[in-house]
Parts: C-alpha cells; structure tokens; sequence
C-alpha cells in the first residue's frame, strides 16, 4: 500500500515538474493546437491539408524568429529593429531582378546582394544600441519603423528599370507587390518536397532554417559565442575577462540584421511575391512573439526555443480561422486571423521580461 502511495507520488511529482518545464500557457496553447487538429476533419476541413499549411508557415517564418537569437544572447533583449534587416534583405531582391538572375540563381544572388546591406545597417544599428544601453528594445522599435518609412521614398526614387518591377505608366518606381514567378518562387519549397497523399513537406525549406539553425548552435558554443552568451549574462564578468562588450554587441546585431534579410528572401519564396512599402511594418512583432511564446526571455534564447514558439504561433494562427469558418459557416477567416494572431503578440509582449513559464 505504501509503495503504491510512494509511487503516484512520484508520479504526480513528475507530472508537475514536466508541466512546469515546458511552461503551462505553452501547453495550454500546445493543447489548443491539438484540439484544432482534432477538430478539423469533424467540421469538414482536411487535416493533412491544414498540417501542409501549418509546415508551410514554419518553414517560412522560422529563419526570422531565429534571428532574434544572437541579439538576446548578447543582452541587447528582443530584436524589434528586424524590420532593418527586412529592408535589406527586400534591397537585394529587387537588385536581384533588376539584374536579371532567373530561377535558384535568383535568390542566391538576393542573398549575396543584400549581405552588404545588412552588414552595414547591421553596423550602423550595433553602434546606436551602444549609446543607448538599458533602452534598447524601445529605440529598436523607432529604428525599424523609420526605416520602413525611409524605404517608402526610396522605393520610387531608386532608379529601377526592370519592366516587372516598375509602375506600368509611369515606367519608374517600384510596384506594391512584385511577382516572383520566373525567378525564385517556390525555389526552396519545391526542392526535396515530400508528398505523402493531401500531406506536403517542404523538405528543402526545412532543410535550409535546419542548416542555419545548427549554424547558430555550431557558433554559440565557439569562443566567441561563448563571450556573446557572458556578455548578456554578465556584463560585469565578461569585462573583467577582457571582452570587449560592445564590439561582441555589434557583432551579434550584424548576424540578427543578416539573418532576418534572409529570413523575408525564404518568406518571400514560400508566397510567390515580394512585397514593399508599408509591409515591412510589423512583421518584428509576430517573431518577437513566437520566441517568447517558445520560452525565450530578453535574456535567454535556444533553438528549441525557436523551433517550439514559431510552430505554436503558426499553428494557431493557421488553424483557428480555418476551423472557426468551418463551424460557423462564415467567410470571417481575416477577422479571426487579426484578433488571434493580435492577441496572442499580446500576451506574449506582456511576458517579455519573464517569458511564459
């Protein structure tokens, strides 16, 4: 009798200590997930379908939630200037095109052109958050919106000439939205695909948010990753052990500016089309949400982190309204995807100090 006592005991100790590990709004959100899959196919909508849809929407955003990672490590907390990084990764598809590299060449060259953007705004952008230490979520946030502003009048000045690309009367500025067939639309999603009957996996583009996530790992446990890590854990140590704190700094803004000039290149390929102007606006707070929604915190950040927030959040934002038409029988699919995906940035944002635990 006892040894039974003794063992739901130990069970039940267990059960506590892996709910609290993984974080009990996680799982609440894990278990909604869940249900909305279970769902499905009772309301009509097939589920093989809505997992392709999901996968597709990680894929897609996984490189830009990773570039949170660097900056958080180095303690210059949530990265919300990603929208930095965004314009220069847009810089390089347009020069792409404009060049006329077609097909993989397309994005290849999309990334090395936007390489130099990156570096240089990536620069620019560590040397700011220097000055203004303890401040630098909030000043991040000005600094992404001003460049999206900024970009808005560059977009019609720059002196594009590719016919694909400029306004059709006018023969000079850029379009709103520019089609990416021809060049490198689908390119990852369409390398190693697997299909297995309604089911899809983006193999390639999987691949490619795996090869850059080991990428970061590989780094973060070199000596340099090593002195980023100790520089936002302690900053006090890592000097008196000889880092130069704000050159590691600068260096981890550089590589989140980079990866998220990546990042909108593999987004854009996902949809078929790139788009400018005002697009660029909020796409730091959806991000920012799914790291902390995976257990991040402004000081703390892991791949599996990653991995989990942005399957989560792409996962209900993908799901919630497909199921909730399906119920009620109403095409209200854009109003559903606004209040869910609003709200879970906000309970997230209201957790960025202590993340979701």
């Amino acid at each position: 009798m006892s040894e039974n006592v003794w063992t739901s005991k130990s069970l039940s100790d267990r059960l506590r200590g892996a709910v609290a590990s993984f974080g009990l709004p996680r799982l609440i959100i894990a278990g909604f997930l869940l249900l909305l899959f279970i769902m499905a196919p009772f309301v009509g909508v097939n589920f093989f379908t809505q997992i392709t849809n999901t996968l597709n929407r990680f894929s897609w955003n996984a490189v830009m939630v990773l570039a949170m990672v660097p900056m958080v490590h180095s303690g210059c907390g949530l990265n919300f200037g990603l929208p930095l990084g965004i314009v220069s990764g847009l810089l390089g598809a347009t020069m792409s095109i404009e060049f006329g590299f077609t097909g993989a060449m397309s994005f290849v060259m999309a990334i090395v052109l936007a390489t130099p953007f990156a570096v240089v705004l990536g620069l620019g952008y560590g040397w700011l958050l220097n000055r203004i230490k303890g401040g630098e979520m909030m000043i991040a946030t000005y600094v992404g919106f001003s460049a999206v502003a900024f970009m808005c009048i560059l977009w019609l000045l720059l002196p594009f000439k590719s016919p694909n690309m400029v306004w059709g009367l006018a023969g000079k500025g850029l379009r709103t939205t520019i089609s990416l067939e021809g060049y490198y639309d689908k390119v990852l999603a369409n390398f190693l695909q697997v299909r297995i009957g309604d089911l899809v996996i983006p193999g390639g583009t999987i691949l490619f948010f795996a090869l850059l996530a080991f990428a970061m790992w590989a780094f973060l446990h070199t000596k340099t990753g090593t002195a980023m890590t100790a520089v936002g854990s302690n900053p006090t140590f890592a000097r008196a052990s000889g880092i130069n704190i704000d050159k590691i700094r600068i260096l981890s803004v550089v590589m989140s500016t980079w990866l998220a000039a990546v990042g909108i290149l593999v987004y854009q390929q996902g949809f078929g089309f790139v788009q400018l102007y005002m697009a660029p606006f909020y796409m730091a707070l959806p991000a920012v949400s799914a790291i902390l929604i995976g257990g991040a915190t402004v000081n703390k950040a892991s791949i599996t982190n990653v991995v989990i927030g942005t399957f989560l959040f792409q996962g209900i934002v993908t799901m919630t309204p497909t199921v909730m038409n399906s119920m009620i029988h109403m095409d209200m699919s854009e109003v559903i995807r606004i209040i869910v995906s609003n709200g879970m940035i906000l309970y997230a944002l209201t957790r960025k100090s202590e993340a979701i635990r």
